[in-house]
């Protein structure tokens, strides 16, 4: 791999402006409603209550769209790879129009803002494809494209693409749109302010009183009080819904190497085969585009992260010939277990409390989907979509069994099978950059030898509910693979649901003696 690929970079947050600093909650408030999480969901409910005449503060653990939604390859699509015929089996043919006409809707509430509010952010309308190259798959694409053509999509089977390789079949979708992030959500985040909407950044919440009103409490103190709350943290932060159970984190690396545009293919491409396969291009420097290559899937703290990223390298020069790779980085996402995502009232005892979360993969649309579907919500309407992706939704119970045991054995693998007596590292194996679960003074911790050589330990058990971590080398990060929380190498939280960092344990001859704590995981 050629380029300055070392540092985990996203370009989306690279070439944004740096946008404006929202100093963090310092005092108590009370607004109509409070929005967790400053992702294009939580962004796009706020913009939308706003504008329907309700006090919103957005509350931000990190900076506003440099999680989540930063780190997104940016399609806006209504064809999510092979739904509609699985919508069309399994729950009907008025579900399948549903999900087509509220992620339809939501690509043409995106254009319709960018062009009301001048929006600066790479705009360009396409086509999609779903492409196989397995000829024993071209029966299942073909009842794809005419399960979203019936859903409404201007959708086709077709056999050639711009790819430069054949494709033994595709479904191919018009009116389709890709754009730049967040340049996108920093120019809502203007029109927000614009409209006396509260942003705070570095504002981790930590409680929830459901009640009228609800009440939130921040780690540094202050709270909000608000008569609805909208938790939109892309996995929640709160497990009283009992959602993670219905939840399968999952993460995806990304490759961009510029190319000559006219070798540059048009449209965007996904295949679900060979670990999923993901191609687009973007606007770049004159006469190039911006080829962005995404796949490798896997569930956090299961992989060789830097086997991967050479392995996606190494089938993007195969594809599109020698690459000058200029940023790499990885995103994250969940995945309901009936394939279709959480947004509605947060449990079935709330009256006030909304949630968006499991989009699969398409965070785009589903996103902006979401935060009109809540504000319809909370302002007394109800789109008829609503039954569609209302998180109380229990027909689907029986369908969605066997991804939920599947899920469910998963968990129960790290998390019980955390239990039992480990092979831990020794300290001294650890190489620079490197990490691993050892035992320090009978204590199982996760140790980090930095690249000066110096060792970092925390605590091995996720604050969340306690599965042990896994170090991914590549992105120097420990990995949650029970429910997807990421914390840096000295256990600063990097992505929830965990809300408390890990726990710094002590190194002998490096670290001052601690008080003395109980061992874990004997």
């Amino acid at each position: 791999m050629t380029g300055n690929t070392d540092e985990q970079t996203s370009y989306w947050i690279e070439t944004a402006p740096p946008g404006n600093l929202h100093a963090p909650l310092a005092a108590d408030i009370t607004v109509d409603v409070a929005v967790i999480g400053a992702g294009i969901a939580g962004l796009s409910a706020a913009r939308e209550l706003a504008r329907a005449g309700r006090s919103v503060a957005v509350l931000e653990a990190d900076r506003i769209a440099t999680g989540v939604t930063g780190h997104t390859t940016a399609k806006l699509s209504a064809q999510h790879t092979l739904v509609y015929e699985q919508l069309r089996r399994t729950r009907g043919a008025e579900a399948a129009k549903l999900y087509g006409r509220s992620q339809s809707d939501a690509i043409r509430h995106a254009a319709a803002l960018v062009a009301e509010l001048g929006i600066e952010c790479d705009w360009e309308d396409t086509e999609s494809y779903t492409y196989t190259l397995d000829p024993k798959r071209t029966g299942e694409l073909e009842a794809e494209a005419d399960a979203a053509r019936e859903a409404g999509l201007s959708a086709r089977y077709v056999t050639e693409t711009d790819l430069p390789f054949p494709v033994t079949g595709a479904v191919r979708v018009a009116e389709q749109a890709q754009f730049h992030p967040r340049k996108y959500l920093l120019a809502l985040t203007e029109d927000l302010l614009r409209h006396g909407t509260r942003m705070y950044e570095h504002t981790r919440v930590v409680g929830l009183k459901e009640g009228e009103p609800c009440r939130l409490t921040t780690e540094a103190g202050p709270t909000v009080t608000a008569t609805d709350v909208v938790v939109a943290t892309h996995y929640p932060i709160f497990d009283r819904a009992l959602l993670f159970t219905r939840l399968s984190p999952h993460r995806e690396l990304v490759l961009t190497a510029p190319v000559a545009a006219d070798r540059a293919p048009l449209g965007m491409y996904i295949t679900p085969e060979q670990g999923k396969r993901s191609v687009r291009t973007a606007p770049y420097a004159d006469g190039q585009r911006l080829l962005i290559i995404t796949g490798e899937s896997f569930l956090p703290g299961t992989a060789d992260t830097e086997e991967r990223f050479g392995r996606l390298a190494g089938w993007a020069t195969e594809h599109f010939g020698p690459l000058d790779f200029t940023h790499r980085w990885a995103t994250q996402d969940n995945s309901s277990t009936d394939s279709v995502p959480l947004v509605g009232p947060f449990h079935a005892g709330s009256h006030h409390t909304y949630v968006a979360t499991g989009f699969g993969g398409w965070g785009m649309s589903g996103g902006i989907m979401a935060g009109r579907l809540l504000s319809d919500l909370i302002t007394g309407q109800s789109p008829p979509w609503a039954g569609l992706y209302d998180p109380r939704r229990v027909r689907t119970a029986v369908r969605e069994a066997p991804a939920f045991l599947k899920h469910q054995a998963v968990v129960a693998k790290h998390f019980v099978g955390d239990r039992l007596p480990p092979t831990s590292h020794s300290v001294d194996d650890l190489a620079p950059g490197d990490g691993a679960l050892v035992r320090i003074d009978g204590h199982r911790c996760a140790a980090y030898r930095d690249d000066d050589g110096k060792l970092h330990a925390v605590s091995a058990r996720c604050t969340h509910m306690g599965c042990l971590v896994a170090f991914n080398r590549a992105e120097r990060a420990w990995e949650c693979p029970c429910h997807g929380s990421r914390f840096d190498p000295d256990g600063a939280i990097l992505q929830g649901p965990a809300t408390k960092p890990l726990e710094r344990r002590a190194v002998p001859g490096v670290d001052a003696p601690a008080a003395d704590t109980p061992a874990e995981g004997s």
